[in-house]
């Protein structure tokens, strides 16, 4: 069974079109809640997802840590990592279920044939190429979008990583996950996805996140974690 795993913080305004969205598919919802007061939790209750509740704002790359070793203990494979904002659309889903099929990791990516964005600014849309462009140079890592969060795991490539073992957060965790998964010679494959920025509530995402992944990225290639 498919388990999908959703960090929230006031995610209110956009949770009952994401669930409903994703209702088509044979999956477990497991939202991460960071201790919302705008009713996420009980929508998504009253929604039929798992709920776990932090009670705090502990940070996004936790959330998906917590999140995935629970959806890993329950037995769920593939697992599913997407953002609550809509800003992963529920219809690039089955694709990427499908993808995971013949991989071991599936990435979203918006910088494919096929892929895009909607609703950027450019100054972002700069931000992000340069992000993943900066990272696939210093790791050497063949990808072209390093730095989203929508992803596709089997169960066992995502345990064999040690998330637990992870502290970074933002940028810098997507591009860590996918870079453990690669030197331990996973399949990664990418597929096309449209990245549309959120409508309702406030992007999570800061300048300071984004500066992190700029120090962070090189210690990974000096690790080789």
């Amino acid at each position: 069974m498919i388990g999908i795993v959703l960090p929230t913080y006031n995610e209110a305004g956009n949770l009952p079109t994401l669930i409903e969205g994703l209702r088509e598919l044979d999956a477990e919802i497991i939202v991460v809640d960071d201790g919302s007061s705008d009713g996420t939790e009980a929508i998504a209750r009253e929604a039929g997802a798992t709920v776990l509740q932090r009670g705090a704002k502990l940070g996004l790359a936790s959330a998906y840590v917590y999140g995935m070793g629970i959806a890993i203990e329950r037995g769920f494979d593939p697992i599913i990592q997407m953002d609550a904002d809509l800003s992963h659309r529920p219809c690039d889903v089955p694709a990427m279920v499908a993808a995971a099929e013949r991989a071991d990791l599936v990435l979203g990516s918006r910088w494919i044939d096929g892929g895009g964005i909607e609703n950027w600014e450019t100054s972002r849309e700069m931000l992000s190429k340069f992000g993943s462009g900066y990272a696939r140079t210093l790791l050497g890592l063949p990808y072209s979008d390093l730095t989203g969060g929508f992803k596709a795991w089997r169960a066992q490539t995502l345990a064999d990583i040690e998330l637990p073992s992870i502290r970074s957060e933002g940028y810098a965790f997507q591009v860590e996950t996918t870079f453990r998964a690669h030197r331990r010679n996973a399949q990664v494959t990418e597929v096309p996805i449209v990245f549309a920025d959120r409508l309702s509530g406030t992007s999570k995402m800061s300048w300071g996140i984004a500066i992190e992944a700029a120090w962070v990225v090189p210690m990974l290639r000096w690790r080789g974690t």
